[in-house]
């Protein structure tokens, strides 16, 4: 698998509104910066949802995991990453979020999400070959 193509980064300023009273990331807005970083790796691989809604399938989370080990904090500047960790059978992506000055890791998780068959709303058991072509992974 092609590491580079297959992981992307966005760097996020914890803003004002995203904290509570002592200045740190309430944990809920976690999952938005892993979607602001999962949205630029679905760009880099072009499968983004309006392109997975073109192709027919739809691409809903089933699960979230989320550690957190440190805290952002109010105008941290943190780099958000994510990684297509498996695409046979769903589609696992990993993600770190780091302090940007020191590369501390703050927070690690992941999502699993699944082709839905937009047509006949039905679960796919295995990914579809666009997921599999654009990754590149087509055997």
């Amino acid at each position: 698998m092609d590491k580079q193509r297959h992981e992307a980064e966005v760097e996020i300023i914890i803003p004002f509104h995203d904290v509570d009273m002592m200045e740190v990331a309430w944990h809920g807005h976690y999952v938005k910066y892993f979607e602001i970083a999962r949205c630029a790796l679905l760009d880099q691989i072009d499968y983004n949802y309006q392109q997975m809604k073109d192709s027919g399938y739809a691409w809903p989370v089933i699960d979230l995991r989320i550690r957190y080990p440190q805290s952002a904090l109010f105008n941290q500047k943190v780099t958000a990453r994510a990684r297509v960790a498996e695409w046979e059978n769903r589609l696992k992506i990993d993600y770190e979020i780091r302090d940007s000055a020191s590369g501390r890791r703050l927070t690690r998780g992941h999502t699993i999400q699944v082709a839905v068959d937009i047509a006949t709303r039905e679960m796919c058991l295995e990914s579809p070959p666009v997921l599999l072509e654009k990754l590149g992974v087509l055997p």
